[in-house]
């Protein structure tokens, strides 16, 4: 259905800043592992997946994104408003806010289950959890910031199916982090730089972080044209925000007409940087608890059933054994690979003590005249790039004459 490569091989790293400490696979915790797995464009993946939705009657509506949560009255649920659907926004609004010659009217779509599923801090998912309390009780969500580049680099560099992981350089000893590369088909590198956004330096900036680690000896080998290789050719640019608080910041993920599934709820696990498995998963469970509720002539309940399911799953006893990961770097990188050996090498992830956050992230960000400023190399153009340049190639479109889609709350926070 698409193209898709075995890992062959699993390299972990610790950087410094000229060196790196190869740490062998066997004293790596299991959760590590990626035998057996595949590298792939999600992407691709999506699109042959819509194919099959739609061979089965499913009515896809890309580009029509869900703006606003649409309520019942509550007659029919003791007075408690129930979801009943979404509406999209309408289209074709210029930047004064008035209607353009594209002007669409949103739609009203309607449902007896509407399962929502907009990745990362999605704004209904947001709305959705404070509207219905759903993390009371909960710690506070955590999240990091993904950057990642696809290149195209010179066949001798390049070996299918390798996944590198590295941890160390730049980042300082206090700040989570950590990056990943996966050589896929066609010369291909998914090139890419995680860093928790609970880190304390506001001089700090994740962008430039993934580009001074592209300059690591280790690491710009696979990317520059030298001793007879070609330079390689960054072909795109991406961000994405990643719920990473795991199970512990899991809200409750139902309520009276819906539910969350993947990253809109945090099923992702950080500890192995992966949520897509998870995310096919609880979708899975909520379309099961879903069709079983609409078969027995429900609508606008709870499907408590998605939640027991849960629970009983391989997800939940993965998130369970990664439910501490977190919190252990939160006291710095060395005790948080020690205790992380510890839970999951010597105690196989059968883990007595529960380790909780009380604390946001943005928290414990401090001023900045209490940090030292970083000097980051300015951009070659080459290895290393600027904002501009990497988000022109990030297949993002925006209308010359659109509305701005970024609003600030309260205006006089940024002036004062």
């Amino acid at each position: 259905p698409m193209a898709e490569v075995a890992v062959t091989d699993n390299w972990h790293w610790y950087l410094t800043k000229n060196g790196k400490l190869p740490i062998p696979h066997i004293v790596m915790p299991p959760f590590m592992s990626n035998k057996g797995t595949y590298t792939g464009s999600l992407g691709s993946l999506c699109r042959w997946l819509a194919g099959k939705a739609e061979e089965l009657g499913v009515e896809i509506f890309p580009g029509f994104p869900a703006a606003e949560v649409l309520y019942t009255d509550g007659s029919e649920n003791g007075g408690v408003p129930a979801v009943r659907g979404v509406a999209t926004g309408n289209m074709g609004i210029g930047k004064d806010g008035e209607p353009t010659e594209n002007f669409q009217l949103g739609m009203e779509l309607h449902a007896k289950y509407t399962i929502f599923a907009e990745g990362s801090r999605g704004h209904l998912g947001k709305q959705l959890i404070a509207n219905f309390k759903l993390d009371a009780g909960c710690d506070p969500q955590s999240y990091g910031i993904g950057i990642k580049e696809l290149w195209e680099i010179d066949p001798a560099r390049h070996t299918p199916g390798l996944v590198v992981h590295t941890a160390g350089w730049p980042l300082e000893e206090d700040t989570y982090g950590g990056s990943f590369m996966y050589h896929m088909e066609n010369n291909q590198v998914v090139v890419g730089f995680v860093v928790g956004l609970d880190y304390k330096n506001p001089w700090l900036s994740p962008f430039e972080e993934f580009q001074r680690y592209k300059t690591h000896p280790n690491i710009r080998w696979y990317f520059e044209g030298d001793k007879g290789a070609k330079p390689a050719k960054r072909i795109s640019y991406g961000a994405r925000a990643i719920t990473a608080g795991g199970l512990l910041s899991l809200p409750k993920t139902v309520f009276p007409g819906g539910a969350l599934v993947g990253c809109d709820a945090g099923y992702l696990n950080a500890s192995r940087i992966k949520g897509a498995h998870a995310a096919i998963k609880t979708g899975m469970l909520a379309a099961e608890a879903a069709f079983d509720a609409l078969a027995s002539g429900r609508q606008h309940d709870e499907l408590t059933a998605y939640p027991e399911a849960f629970n009983e799953s391989w997800l939940h006893t993965e998130l369970n054994k990664a439910r501490n990961f977190k919190q252990w770097f939160k006291k710095g990188r060395t005790v948080g690979t020690l205790m992380t050996g510890i839970e999951q090498f010597v105690l196989k992830g059968n883990i007595p003590w529960t380790i909780h956050r009380d604390k946001p992230d943005h928290v414990y960000l401090k001023p900045a005249a209490e940090c030292k400023p970083i000097d980051y190399p300015k951009p070659d153009g080459v290895l290393t790039f600027d904002r501009l340049s990497s988000v022109f190639i990030s297949n993002t479109n925006h209308a010359e004459n659109q509305p701005a889609h970024l609003t600030l709350k309260d205006a006089a926070v940024p002036v004062n």
